[in-house]
């Protein structure tokens, strides 16, 4: 009996199925026999050729390649025998066994068998070196040196991160829903398929956009929505027969304490909000992506073609899970979705799904995500315990960094009137003095000299002031434009070489043309364009926020977890950081999953302890739907005590994480790379730098005057936070053109005016 019935799946396209499916069966089956996969591997069956036949991959590909010719076919379906043969050969030699020095020499001699320049290779000793070594050789030839950057960067994240699973099995350890989605996009493949399909429809994704956001949010949505989708459908052979426990339903029952069924039913909720996030960033990130850029036909039609690749795998990736053996699909016809059947297919074939593509629109999922009223009245968050383990060290100098700061702070203009607030001031002097962001600063460095304590100081004032002008000025007026223009005069105040920074128009830009200059005096070239590169997704990430105001979008919860530690200005601190610790530090340690989860976890704590104290100033006073309890009140359909409650315990998780780093995987780390005394020493500053960071921000969030209701009540009432006119807005993504609901739909041009402070 299966452990729960299937969830009703979030699938608007059919599957196609590719002509070539037989020949591809009938050679990967040869290739499979050639390359040794059905021989006993030192004492272990991994497959025999009736396990391949069962499995179906050449069925797996047909359906999610459904237009390449049969030789790239044939390519594609031995690339993913040969990673789910490497799945199985893994699991059997080192996680049944929980050998991991054993696993660590194994992974790190295929590395060998990727030369980017097309090298020699050494003599495979094993049916996963001889079928990558093969597979390689195959491959690289017909793409750019990019391409093999990204290919190969993303094999080895597949091939490396199975030791994260292999660490977990041992210690019996079941990861936290944040830690899991990110690790899940590794260890599962699937910016490796991503990258795949790039090779199968002969469009690479120009070099100058992959690293761009809606780019990226394509590949993390899409390699999300697989992950999840295969945590459906294989829960019962991963977590009930072979003892796997990276599975996203059974994180979901540990975490939340729900039952199988419900944990099942929320993770495909999950799995189809990263659909629609797929579809929301295609027609809406996309377009403006590619006048920014100024992308030329040649490359738009190159991204729009790779897009449409990964939404045909969507849809045949859906269908094999339906009909392959390997997992538990009872219950669910493979025809799942019959009403689309026949419909055309692709990008821009929305408006031809005339009954499915409405419904799919309104489903409940996506609807309401754009129906929250903006403003509510929650009332002051009855806090919970929140743990912090770390204690607090306070700057001697405090009280002299708070006196510089209102001396600055009025120099530098914070107070001076914003025409688009009627002419009202963002901050008054009052603001500035109750926020109190030299406490924060003081609790960040308690060390540092008054010069040092004074620029930490005006850049947590900078980045705030930012972080309320881009919704009050931007947000309100619906001004996509102004905002990037904005953050395009930004970009001019941080010069990389001796060239001045131009006039500044705004109190903002003349702060950061002197912190940028007080700044940078001591950073070499390299740490500069550093520097500016944090600064800049700071301002990308505060665009992003205007972009959902704008269309009234709460956000995606992976999507808001992951921008908001871009929004919190996090980045800022931690460069300015590492770039104190000198190259004590090998550049490619920084570049370690540890380190990314040491600061990543002490982020995710700061962000979600921030939205504990502002959710009544965001929610009542502002309107601002960009709140982890918002987030999750709107996902989980929870009420607000609930999901308080649910931020808490993930904040309580990632601290958990943390400690695990500093105790347990820093160690490792440093035997792995036999890091000198002097680097050691150097990341263990840096630990107890995160560890001053958290404790501070805790602290500062319980002294300042920013969030209790009292100054809230005197900050904004004297003119009274506007009541939304509007209720819905103009949803986004396919088919959305032609939705029209009575009583709900609202003009964009009723939107309020102004949302400023009062003076």
């Amino acid at each position: 009996m299966q452990p729960f019935e299937l969830p009703d799946f979030y699938m608007p396209y059919p599957a196609r199925l590719n002509p070539h499916v037989d020949i591809a069966r009938a050679h990967t089956r040869i290739w499979a026999a050639t390359m040794g996969f059905f021989e006993p591997q030192e004492g272990h069956h991994i497959w025999d050729a009736a396990d391949l036949e069962q499995h179906d991959y050449g069925l797996l590909c047909a359906y999610t390649h459904p237009e390449c010719d049969s030789t790239e076919l044939d390519l594609i379906t031995d690339w993913y025998v040969w990673v789910f043969y490497f799945d199985d050969h893994f699991l059997e030699l080192f996680k049944r066994t929980k050998d991991t020095e054993g696993a660590k020499k194994y992974l790190a001699r295929l590395q060998d068998f990727m030369p980017l320049d097309g090298g020699p290779m050494p003599e495979p000793t094993n049916p996963v070196e001889r079928g990558l070594a093969d597979l390689w050789t195959r491959t690289v030839p017909a793409m750019s040196m990019d391409w093999r950057q990204r290919f190969a960067a993303t094999t080895t994240a597949l091939l490396d991160e199975s030791l994260w699973e292999l660490a977990n099995i041992t210690e019996g350890r079941i990861a936290n829903p944040i830690e899991y989605i990110e690790m899940r996009r590794k260890v599962g493949g699937a910016p490796w398929s991503a990258n795949l399909v790039e090779h199968a429809v002969g469009a690479e994704v120009p070099a100058r956009l992959a690293a761009t956001r809606p780019l990226e949010v394509l590949r993390d949505t899409f390699a999300d929505a697989v992950h999840l989708r295969n945590d459906i459908f294989s829960y019962e052979r991963e977590v009930q027969k072979e003892g796997e426990n990276a599975n996203g339903i059974l994180v979901v029952e540990q975490f939340f304490g729900y039952e199988t069924q419900h944990a099942a039913d929320v993770v495909n909720d999950l799995l189809t909000s990263r659909l629609q996030q797929f579809e929301h960033t295609t027609f809406t990130e996309l377009p403006m992506l590619f006048a920014e850029h100024t992308v030329g036909p040649a490359d738009q039609a190159a991204v729009v073609t790779y897009a449409k690749g990964l939404q045909d795998w969507q849809s045949g990736g859906h269908e094999w899970h339906m009909r392959s053996s390997r997992y538990m699909n009872k219950g669910r016809t493979a025809d799942s979705n019959p009403v689309l059947l026949g419909k055309p297919v692709g990008l821009g074939t929305a408006a031809a799904y005339a009954f499915s593509v409405v419904s799919a629109t309104l489903s409940p999922t996506r609807i309401k995500s754009f129906v929250r009223p903006r403003f509510e009245q929650v009332g002051p968050t009855a806090l919970p315990e929140i743990y912090m383990p770390y204690e607090l060290r306070l700057n001697p100098l405090l009280d002299t960094a708070r006196e510089n700061l209102l001396s600055w702070g009025a120099r530098i203009g914070l107070h001076e009137p914003i025409p688009q607030l009627g002419g009202r001031p963002l901050w008054r002097p009052k603001d500035l003095v109750e926020c109190d962001l030299a406490l924060c600063a003081a609790g960040i460095d308690p060390d540092a000299t008054i010069a040092e304590l004074d620029l930490a100081t005006n850049w947590l004032a900078w980045g705030t002031y930012v972080d309320d002008y881009y919704p009050q000025v931007f947000g309100s007026h619906k001004d996509m434009i102004g905002a990037k223009q904005q953050s395009q005069r930004f970009a001019a105040c941080m010069p990389l070489d001796a060239d001045p920074a131009p006039p500044a128009t705004n109190a903002m830009e003349r702060a950061l043309t002197e912190l940028w200059s007080r700044t940078t005096a001591v950073l070499d070239g390299a740490e500069k364009q550093e520097f500016r590169r944090v600064v800049e997704v700071f301002l990308a990430a505060s665009e992003w926020e205007v972009a959902n105001d704008i269309t009234n979008r709460i956000p995606d919860p992976v999507d808001y977890v992951e921008m908001r530690r871009r929004t919190f200005g996090s980045d800022l601190t931690m460069a300015l950081s590492r770039f104190s610790h000198g190259q004590l530090v090998p550049p490619k340690v920084y570049r370690t999953q540890t380190i990314a989860d040491l600061e990543h976890t002490a982020s995710d704590y700061a962000t979600l302890l921030n939205d504990l104290f502002s959710y009544q100033k965001e929610t009542q006073y502002e309107g601002d739907f960009h709140n982890a309890v918002t987030v999750l009140r709107n996902f989980l359909e929870c009420g607000k005590d609930e999901a308080v409650g649910m931020v808490n315990d993930l904040m309580t998780a990632r601290m958990h994480q943390f400690e695990r780093i500093v105790t347990s995987e820093l160690p490792t780390l440093y035997e792995e790379y036999d890091l000198t005394p002097e680097a050691r020493a150097a990341l263990d500053r840096r630990a107890e730098e995160l560890q001053d960071w958290m404790a501070a921000i805790l602290n500062w969030h319980r002294h300042s005057g920013r969030y209790p209701e009292a100054q809230l009540e005197e900050r904004y009432r004297p003119a009274a936070a506007p009541k939304p006119s509007y209720d819905f807005r103009h949803p986004t993504g396919i088919g959305t053109s032609a939705v029209r609901i009575d009583g709900l739909q609202r003009s964009l041009d009723r939107m309020p005016a102004e949302q400023g402070v009062a003076p």
